[in-house]
């Protein structure tokens, strides 16, 4: 097992449960188990929802009991964000995620618990389970909606297991500037600003030219900036020629 199975327990909505299916497609998981759904199985509304993961459902292994859908895993987490009489180790969903990665590392089966819509898992459910995962939501409005459960706790495993930077930048078919063609972009801004008489008092040209080459070499131009740049400059020099 290269991932952890995904427990619907007690599924009531078929919506839910093609969204539930949708929502781990998105991140790479395929392994869901379904128990005892309220309304039989297969059901044609979850097939609907599920769209393009309808593989998933079809795939999917059905149970009557919770204790069925586990049999096979080591380490169980439960879902929940009611205050439970029970004395479990509770997670952020991602610390579970990281936690659900070490393991399956190691060869360990990892299993997600997912409660019924109406009121989530019951104590019989949790009490399978070797921990608790609980996110840190509004407390006025703890409860989720289960395809959205599942959705979060599938992007935090995505997370866990995907090198992703922070931050990219999109250079839309362009690439950086180089050193050389900045350079020739501030000597051209010189050249046409000095003709223009900007560069005044004299005895401040140079502080005023180092400083407009410090503005250049902060901006993360593209090659593309750097044509448009020089087209600007080049545009107005004309119109000024021409008396425009």
């Amino acid at each position: 097992m290269s991932e952890p199975v995904f427990v619907l327990v007690r599924p009531q909505m078929g919506e839910n449960i093609g969204a539930a299916a949708r929502g781990m497609w998105n991140f790479g998981l395929e392994r869901m188990r379904i128990v005892a759904p309220r309304d039989g199985w297969p059901n044609q509304k979850a097939i609907a929802m599920a769209s393009g993961a309808g593989r998933l459902l079809d795939a999917a292994k059905l149970t009557e009991t919770t204790a069925e859908a586990v049999e096979d895993a080591h380490f169980v987490f439960a879902t929940t964000a009611r205050d439970r009489d029970l004395t479990k180790d509770v997670y952020t969903p991602e610390a579970a995620m990281a936690e659900a990665r070490d393991r399956i590392a190691k060869g360990e089966r990892v299993a997600v618990l997912f409660g019924p819509e109406r009121a989530g898992l019951e104590n019989d459910d949790i009490a399978r389970a070797n921990a608790i995962v609980s996110v840190p939501v509004n407390p006025a409005f703890p409860s989720l909606n289960l395809a959205q459960c599942v959705l979060l706790m599938g992007y935090e495993w995505r997370r866990a297991t995907t090198q992703v930077e922070a931050v990219a930048r999109d250079l839309a078919g362009t690439e950086p500037a180089t050193a050389t063609e900045v350079d020739r972009l501030a000597e051209h801004y010189e050249d046409r600003l000095g003709a223009a008489g900007f560069f005044f008092p004299e005895e401040k040209a140079a502080s005023m030219k180092r400083n407009l080459r410090n503005l250049w070499s902060r901006m993360p131009l593209t090659r593309a900036d750097v044509q448009v740049l020089h087209g600007i400059l080049r545009q107005l020099v004309r119109r000024t020629e021409r008396g425009d």
